[in-house]
């Protein structure tokens, strides 16, 4: 039975990991449940599943829901609540489903501890992600990802050498604007952005997968989870999403993993890794296919791409702005401030006007992340 903590649960992947374990009720068990503010769903979580362990990080919100906790129940309030509860010894696997940059403090936190992530979040490693690996590596706690384009690779690279890389191709749907023309793209709403050809996702990822951000930002964390240099990180639009992710050596050979998209398979898999248990889903028919197509990603139309390959060259501090720029700016697009082709812009000029620290601190790495919320800020209010 391995105990699972669930930092997110009332999110899209929390609500994925819970059905996974309800599907496994021998084998997994949800010890560990935060939200940042739904109390509602949060609260009808923990009557389904018992958890012994609860963190709810808006405060308003904490006050409300604990009085309606059993007695037996540990309960965590705000951010310093959640670092306390993720090292907890009851906790055998973090589920680490948290959105954008607030999760990485957590992370570091249960990397200390020598807990097992299951890590869905990709701006923690965007942001420190030399800190991180050099963490984990020193407490030996093992970071599995569940993004399914991460997933892929990481099980395409088991039992191989990973020296030996020749590329890695991310794949990427293309988003619900791929074939859009760059005047048609001003018209965007915040409804078509949202409008995700294949994933159900929350808002800020799928606003970042419309605008290809999320690829970049996958570019960037695989650099640091399987030690590979962007240059050799290829970035293919192939829309039917069949193909996760591709790994190619250096005799030629390309190692592919394919399954349908659902998000519940690469999750089941970081949950129950070495094991693969039959979780009643369909496979792929190939007939019915027909055909995978690929194409080149247009970074005249998507410029986040572009952007986030040459925070990756310039590294340092930078990456830390690109990712704290682009949160500010999509917060802004989905509350109606700015439109969508003006992300890549605000982004852009933040970044031509940070001075990037090379080999950062933690320290150093959070105060870029303000400063460029600040700027960022100023931006879009302009």
């Amino acid at each position: 039975m391995k105990n699972i903590a669930i930092l997110g649960s009332t999110g899209s992947i929390g609500r994925n990991t819970l059905e996974v374990i309800r599907n496994f009720p021998g084998k997994l068990r949800a010890v560990a449940l935060s939200a940042n503010c739904n109390a509602g769903v949060l609260y009808a979580q923990i009557k389904e599943f018992n958890p012994g362990l609860v963190c709810l990080k808006e405060e308003s919100a904490a006050l409300k829901l604990e009085p309606r906790l059993k007695s037996t129940t540990l309960f965590f309030k705000g951010q310093r609540g959640l670092e306390e509860m993720v090292q907890d010894r009851r906790i055998d696997k973090v589920v680490l489903a948290i959105t954008g940059s607030a999760a990485l403090t957590v992370l570091l936190k249960a990397i200390e501890s020598g807990k097992e992530v299951a890590l869905a979040n990709k701006e923690a490693l965007v942001m420190a992600g030399n800190i991180i690996m050099r963490k984990a590596s020193r407490s030996k706690a093992k970071i599995i990802p569940i993004d399914s384009e991460q997933s892929a690779i990481w099980q395409c690279l088991k039992n191989e050498n990973g020296k030996k890389v020749r590329k890695i191709y991310l794949t990427a749907s293309g988003g619900p604007f791929r074939g859009k023309s760059r005047q048609e793209l001003k018209k965007i709403s915040v409804k078509e952005a949202l409008r995700h050809p294949k994933w159900r996702m929350g808002p800020k990822i799928s606003v970042d997968s419309a605008d290809l951000m999320n690829k970049g930002l996958e570019v960037l964390e695989a650099m640091h989870l399987f030690g590979v240099e962007a240059e050799k990180i290829k970035v293919l639009i192939h829309p039917q999403s069949i193909i996760h992710s591709m790994v190619e050596f250096e005799d030629g050979v390309i190692l592919a993993q394919l399954s349908i998209t659902d998000m519940r398979i690469p999750i089941q898999y970081a949950l129950t890794y070495p094991e693969r248990l039959d979780n009643g889903l369909a496979g792929v028919d190939f007939c019915e296919i027909g055909r995978l197509d690929f194409e080149e990603p247009d970074l005249r139309k998507f410029p986040c791409l572009g952007l986030a390959y040459r925070a990756a060259k310039e590294s340092g501090t930078l990456p830390a702005v690109l990712n704290a720029a682009n949160e500010i700016c999509v917060e802004a697009f989905l509350s109606g401030v700015i439109k969508f082709v003006a992300i890549p812009g605000i982004i852009e000029k933040i970044m031509d006007s940070h001075k990037v620290i090379l080999q950062p601190e933690l320290d150093e790495i959070l105060r870029a992340d303000s400063w460029a919320r600040g700027e960022a800020c100023r931006a879009v209010n302009n």
